[in-house]
């Protein structure tokens, strides 16, 4: 192999805020980033915590209304750096499984190694983080963000009665901030499907037999699991969101029954429609095995049917203890194995830690109309049959 086909080590790790990180010593062992998305955390919610309480608005800064300033600050940005130091390593392991393993056949490498470099000097570019952060001062000026923390065209009125030190760092500090580590996440994830979307159309050598019910491909779903950091961030900052809208009845409670769904869809699409990619080749995958085993079936089962079903000589004691039937019985379990294939490298256990992900974080909602109290009271009721 040439040098230039040798298969480099994929990472997603990388960029301006990556060599800053490393630079002051808050990134461990190369792949650990979350310290430094708790300092981030931390130095942004401190100062404004500072701002406030010098200000004389420290009391203002714990109300309900503001509960999106703390879960962005304290529980996303962590959560973000989180994800990054579980995933990127697993995504890591993928490409080694799939180049030891032969799935990846050797005429196929060079490929794949050009991807892999290409990945890796886009996540290196400064010019895209740069792009990212002019796109987190720009984007209010394009959408909305939920919640009334969240829109900056209201918290930039409510910064015309007073306190412009504490809404200056939070309009020009703190928001942006947690936008471009959003997006720069949202990047990420495309850098993530567009490496897949390069995998699926190598000539990839797929067992249909696999006992991964994925043709091999079942690692995958190990790599989406580790993006529970992220779907619970997400969902988080939505559900503070959704909790300042409801504390200040600009939203009712009953809409929670339609954005519920939408938070469900949007986790869905994110952590598990990638692995939709694999779907057409995984389908041929499985149909061509199919017709590959019927008829290895059918010749088995024919010579079989004629050495120990038609042949008179055949006794039942002539056929202890012969291989033919642990066979058959082989031959039976593969062809199953086929016929359950899976379509997408996806099992119901990553479709629960998904929903739970986007769930748990909505709970507390429920506690607008149902009090705490009041919740144990009917919870106990149905345990014990009341």
């Amino acid at each position: 192999m040439k040098e230039d086909d040798k298969i480099q080590e994929f990472s997603l790790f990388g960029g301006l805020l990556q060599w800053l990180g490393c630079r002051l010593g808050l990134v461990r062992e190369k792949t650990n980033t979350f310290w430094l998305g708790v300092a981030l955390g931390l130095l942004a919610w401190g100062v404004l915590m500072l701002l406030g309480l010098l200000q004389g608005v420290g009391h203002k800064m714990f109300s309900l209304a503001v509960i999106g300033v703390h879960v962005r600050l304290l529980v996303a940005i962590p959560l973000f750096f989180l994800c990054e130091t579980w995933v990127i390593p697993r995504m890591a392991e993928f490409v080694r499984n799939i180049v030891s393993s032969g799935m990846v056949p050797e005429t196929e490498l060079p490929a794949l190694a050009s991807d892999i470099r290409r990945v890796g000097r886009i996540k290196d570019s400064w010019l895209a983080e740069v792009l990212i952060l002019l796109a987190a001062f720009m984007l209010p000026m394009i959408i909305s963000m939920p919640g009334r923390t969240g829109d900056w065209e209201l918290t930039a009125k409510l910064s015309e009665g007073g306190h412009a030190w504490v809404y200056g760092w939070y309009l020009g500090f703190c928001l942006p901030l947690f936008r471009f580590l959003m997006l720069r996440w949202l990047w990420h994830l495309g850098l993530w499907w567009y490496f897949l979307w390069r995998v699926e159309k190598l000539k990839l050598r797929l067992i249909p037999t696999h006992p991964d019910s994925a043709a091999g491909l079942g690692y995958l779903e190990v790599v989406q699991e580790h993006f529970v950091p992220l779907a619970v961030a997400t969902s988080a900052v939505l559900s503070a969101s959704f909790a300042e809208d409801i504390s200040s009845q600009t939203m009712a409670f009953d809409a929670l029954y339609r954005s519920i769904p939408i938070v469900l869809l949007l986790n869905a699409v994110l952590f598990i429609g990638p692995l939709f990619i694999f779907s057409p080749k995984l389908w041929i995958c499985r149909i061509t095995g199919l017709n590959e085993y019927m008829v290895m079936a059918h010749h088995y089962v024919n010579a079989f049917d004629r050495k120990w079903i038609r042949d008179e000589k055949a006794t039942g004691e002539s056929q202890l203890g012969t291989p033919d039937m642990q066979s058959l019985a082989d031959l039976t379990n593969s062809v199953n194995v086929v016929r359950h294939m899976r379509w997408v490298p996806a099992s119901r256990r990553l479709i629960m830690v998904v929903a739970a992900s986007a769930i748990l974080p909505l709970l507390p909602l429920f506690l607008f109309k149902y009090p705490a109290t009041e919740l144990v009271e009917k919870l106990f009721r149905t345990l014990v049959g009341l």
